[in-house]
């Protein structure tokens, strides 16, 4: 099995799920050529496009990419050729029915619009990149599938290092973006603090206001009303949370291994702390802040869903 260590070429930094690698090499008579390649998704779905006369090679390369990732919909194709005379044709089944699945999916398209194309020949199919391949009859697959994947150990730690330099700069960016969050949290709470004594007068007025025009009210509920008031304008917890957040946040990103899916939740979290402090404003200077702070959660949302 390769050394998987190569996840972690920048320690302390995140992975990004976004990636691409390539390769060729010879041996035993063969040629060959690898493509390894990832966009972002909710788990690690692996789609492996390789030789199926290979013996036992699909499985020994999921293995080896399911140990190295944690995320990511990733695609690895793999085409291998004779380098001999004499080499047979074979079909490669998993490129053949993919062609063929795309092919069907062209056609019901073209039905959809009313127009009718014409049927496909074999040749043609056979044609298409990947779906005929040549292996020697008295290939060795064993002793193959243990040269390719020495060569493979290669492109995955190629994959791996981009994956982490990706990361690096993704990290360097979703700092960036916490250190916005946290300058817009400490405005909010300054903006907050100096109008309190108007928010306190404001209610002070109330009271008075209500307490003329409340003859036979209960004054114990009165006042719990306007406590309810004072509550709700208050944004202290707000603050407090979003800056537990942002510390929250930037430990994530100086740990090791995926932590993409705890960072999606957090940026959930600020969005809500955000709404809320927006929906408390009460003026509109805060109001202008707590719009800025939800823009800015909002490029860090959308940065997190690229890590691992």
């Amino acid at each position: 099995m390769p050394d998987t260590s190569a996840n972690t070429q920048h320690p302390g930094t995140p992975q990004s799920m976004t990636a691409f690698a390539a390769g060729r090499g010879n041996a035993l008579g063969h040629d060959w050529a690898w493509e390894l390649r990832s966009v972002n998704g909710k788990g690690l779905d692996l789609r492996l496009r390789v030789p199926d006369w290979i013996t036992g090679l699909e499985a020994a390369l999921r293995a080896r990419l399911s140990a190295a990732l944690g995320r990511g919909n990733v695609t690895l194709s793999l085409r291998v050729s004779s380098a001999e005379a004499g080499g047979r044709m074979a079909v490669n089944t998993a490129q053949l029915d993919a062609a063929l699945d795309a092919m069907a999916e062209v056609e019901a398209r073209a039905m959809a619009r009313g127009l009718s194309l014409a049927p496909a020949r074999p040749g043609d199919i056979l044609a298409l990149r990947g779906v005929l391949e040549t292996a020697s009859a008295d290939t060795d697959t064993e002793a193959l599938s243990a040269a390719l994947l020495a060569d493979f150990d290669a492109v995955l730690g190629d994959f791996l290092a981009m994956r982490a330099d990706e990361g690096a700069a993704l990290a360097a960016l979703l700092g960036a973006h916490l250190d916005e969050i946290a300058r817009l949290t400490a405005s909010a709470a300054k903006v907050a603090e100096a109008r309190r004594p108007e928010a306190a007068a404001a209610l002070t007025a109330a009271l008075s206001r209500v307490m003329e025009d409340a003859s036979g009210a209960d004054p114990d509920r009165v006042a719990q009303e306007l406590a309810m008031m004072a509550v709700k304008a208050d944004i202290t917890e707000e603050i407090g949370r979003l800056d537990a957040h942002v510390a929250a946040a930037r430990a994530l990103l100086a740990h090791d291994g995926p932590v993409g899916r705890k960072l999606d939740f957090l940026s959930q979290e600020f969005n809500r702390e955000a709404n809320t402090l927006c929906s408390k404003a009460g003026s509109s200077a805060l109001t202008a802040v707590g719009l800025e702070l939800k823009a800015a959660v909002d490029q860090l949302r959308e940065q997190v869903q690229n890590v691992e």
